[in-house]
């Protein structure tokens, strides 16, 4: 079963699909509130399988990278507390999770948005990061504007 997982740029946390709606998308909170909202088309959404990180060689899916950091942390919550973690100590950890990772490209914030992302998945039980891979057709934008 496909899974789709958003951010909205200017909210915290992450959302998932929860349907359509005439001019919106109906989203969940993946926090311990399960809040659900309208995200609008003024909103930037982007799903999750969408975004890639960069590497020396080819950008790698985030679902990958996510893989990456549950088999580093045998399916565990990160190890590393990315909120007190030096710009050193977010690298080396990383470089566990990507050897190859792009370090002019990847910022410490973009690592630290990465890892917090990691923990709400596994907090709210996603575990499966395959089910984030990007279907055919499967773009925010695309289901938005097919729905006006």
């Amino acid at each position: 079963m496909q899974l789709t997982i958003l951010a909205i740029s200017g909210k915290p946390g992450l959302y998932k699909l929860v349907s359509r709606a005439k001019n919106s998308l109906i989203v969940e909170a993946l926090d311990e509130t399960h809040k659900r909202m309208p995200a609008f088309a003024t909103d930037r959404i982007t799903s999750l399988g969408d975004i890639a990180m960069f590497t020396e060689t080819e950008d790698i899916a985030l679902y990958k990278v996510f893989n990456a950091i549950k088999e580093l942390e045998q399916g565990r919550a990160t190890s590393l507390d990315y909120r007190k973690a030096s710009g050193k100590e977010l690298q080396d950890y990383f470089t566990k999770v990507l050897p190859e990772w792009d370090r002019d490209r990847v910022h410490n914030s973009d690592i630290k948005k990465l890892l917090q992302w990691y923990n709400l998945l596994i907090q709210a039980g996603v575990d499966d990061f395959d089910q984030l891979k990007p279907t055919e057709g499967d773009n925010i934008d695309d289901r938005q504007e097919k729905e006006e």
